[in-house]
């Protein structure tokens, strides 16, 4: 595979971004080698500047559920961008987006639209404190709800695979704030609740986890935790800025039939541009300035572009239900090849699938937390991610990431796939 316009690209980049890269994990350092720079996408495929073609697994890390380019999320956009790029002033389309989600998300009675996942978690958890009076909130080690400097201790995601769990240029004081318990274990949550009775606002959590990869809830754990924020009157935040509108309409409360206080999205919401929201309960909302004291703000906030597109996105979901039934079936495929590869060739890594997301861990145990996920072999997963690459297959470039299907891989790129993972297991 030539990839000299990659690399030259990539010694370039280095003089004037951090690390060559405008985010850690693009950079490969997780796996070895350079990152590929890509030039353009289209279906379920990407093509970098050296003209080499990958079967795209990321996604850009999950919101192309219809795959790149979408022909209706494409007029959407250039319908959008002749009437204008940016007001600063309030249109018709934020008021149809809002109402939208507020009809997929039972959970959701008022929503507000912000610009990335980390403003949507950081709003979200700010709402809560102003909402109760109290300060602390309670994460879970290994969820990453953004790089918010509170949610930045024992995080998931790029955090985690580059070793910097509690970042430099996070005080104490965020820190202090910032109670940490463990996934999936409900006694953690107790023992924390207890020795800071009344003095916690929100607990905040990945419904699936897949920022240490996918790691699903047990639905017992998240129902003990719904009853436990009713009791304590502590809110609850879910984060669904992955698996919102990505593992079901309603996203993973849906899957569990739990309603939080408040959900947080992103991805998917915006069809392929940078976006997010947050929302929820009316009465916790409605604090939220100009209508109450909880200041919030975004001047490119429900931007006609986002707007365009993911109303789009969400217009064709909510038309169109067959979509979830759809990537079930390839998603399932997949799943079912790639064990019988591991089959094949005698080798039990992990294998975690919630709907359209999945990873593969290495390693034997089963991975339902934080501490059974770090004993993944991060180099071996490089050698695998490597062997992938050169046979066209672009998977996410860090072991504790997952990877995306949309509905737009067909059986051709599945099966191609399945036959990319048997030899690739095999030398790794």
């Amino acid at each position: 595979m030539n990839t000299t316009k990659s690399e030259k690209l990539f010694n370039e980049a280095q003089k004037y971004i951090p690390g060559g890269v405008n985010s850690p994990v693009r950079a490969f350092k997780a796996v070895g080698g350079n990152p590929v720079f890509i030039q353009r996408g289209e279906g379920s495929k990407f093509y970098d500047v050296d003209g080499n073609e990958y079967i795209d697994y990321i996604g850009s890390w999950g919101p192309h559920l219809f795959g790149h380019n979408p022909p209706f999320i494409k007029e959407a956009l250039l319908k959008a961008v002749e009437d204008g790029t940016s007001f600063g002033a309030p249109t018709e389309l934020e008021v149809k987006m809002a109402k939208l989600i507020t009809e997929l998300v039972q959970s959701i009675e008022m929503v507000r639209m912000v610009n990335s996942g980390t403003e949507a978690t950081m709003s979200a958890v700010r709402a809560a404190r102003g909402y109760t009076g109290k300060e602390k909130f309670i994460k879970f080690e290994g969820c990453y709800h953004g790089h918010a400097d509170f949610f930045l201790i024992k995080a998931g995601s790029g955090a985690l695979t580059f070793g910097v769990p509690t970042s430099p240029g996070v005080t104490k004081g965020n820190a202090a704030d910032t109670l940490i318990a463990d996934y999936n274990d409900i006694n953690s949550v107790k023992k924390i609740i207890q020795q800071n009775k009344n003095e916690i606002a929100a607990i905040i959590i990945e419904p699936v986890a897949g920022n240490m990869g996918v790691v699903p809830a047990d639905k017992k754990f998240l129902e003990e935790l719904r009853n436990i924020c009713s009791e304590e009157k502590i809110v609850l935040i879910f984060d669904e800025v992955m698996t919102g509108f990505r593992v079901a309409k309603g996203g993973a409360q849906e899957l569990y039939g739990i309603k939080p206080d408040l959900s947080t999205f992103g991805k998917i919401i915006g069809g392929g541009l940078p976006v997010g929201a947050f929302g929820g309960k009316k009465e916790i909302m409605e604090k939220i300035a100009p209508s109450g004291p909880v200041y919030q703000a975004g001047t490119l906030s429900g931007n006609p572009l986002a707007m365009a597109a993911g109303f789009a996105a969400l217009s064709y979901i909510k038309n169109n239900p067959e979509v979830y039934k759809s990537l079930e079936e390839k998603s399932s495929y997949l799943e079912n090849g790639f064990r019988e590869a591991l089959a094949e060739v005698k080798k039990n890594y992990a294998l975690n699938r919630i709907g359209s997301m999945m990873t593969l861990f290495f390693t034997e145990n089963e991975v339902n937390n934080f501490q059974s996920a770090i004993k993944s072999d991060t180099a071996l997963y490089g050698k695998f991610f490597s062997e992938m690459l050169k046979r066209g297959i672009y998977l996410a470039p860090a072991q504790f990431e997952a990877a995306f299907v949309s509905t737009v891989h067909t059986k051709e790129d599945l099966d191609k796939t399945i036959q990319s993972f048997s030899e690739s297991v095999s030398v790794a």
